[in-house]
């Protein structure tokens, strides 16, 4: 009897343990993409702010950064997702950066409520290993009970 109740336990702790790693891998899903909307509001702010002839600093990567100047800002290359990219006007691009911007919300939405569901199936997890911690507490009193009354 024991043996089993033990044996359950453990497996309740395994779930739960799996269900805590899928909530983390979640969250940082949720953190990447709202980087993502980080960027494309700086990119946003960046089309409003700046006009023809205007200088930027362009990323060449490994934090390096070389000084240019815009030469048409009516000319806006947008990616469109699987390596595809159109060139827009500023206006155009804003918008198609709004509609990605929103996509992603759409998203973080769609996981945080996979968060939620996998913390309540953790939630009820947690109460039936409590109550079988209980119950085999209670077992082991009883048994402790019937042996010290076989002793007199």
């Amino acid at each position: 009897m024991m043996g089993g109740g033990q044996q359950q336990l453990q497996q309740l702790s395994q779930e739960l343990q799996a269900i805590d790693e899928e909530i983390e891998e979640l969250e940082s899903q949720v953190e990447e993409l709202q980087t993502e909307q980080t960027e494309i509001d700086e990119a946003i702010e960046a089309i409003g702010s700046l006009e023809t002839g205007s200088t930027v600093q362009v990323p060449l990567g490994g934090g390096a950064y070389v000084r240019a100047e815009v030469q048409d800002i009516d000319e806006i290359i947008v990616g469109l997702g699987a390596d595809f990219a159109a060139e827009q006007s500023a206006d155009d691009a804003v918008e198609a950066l709004e509609t990605k911007r929103d996509a992603l919300d759409d998203r973080i939405a769609d996981v945080r409520e996979d968060i939620a569901e996998l913390e309540s199936e953790s939630d009820e997890l947690e109460q039936q290993a409590q109550q079988m911690q209980q119950q085999m507490q209670q077992q082991q009193m009883q048994q402790m009970q019937q042996q010290s009354g076989d002793d007199e």
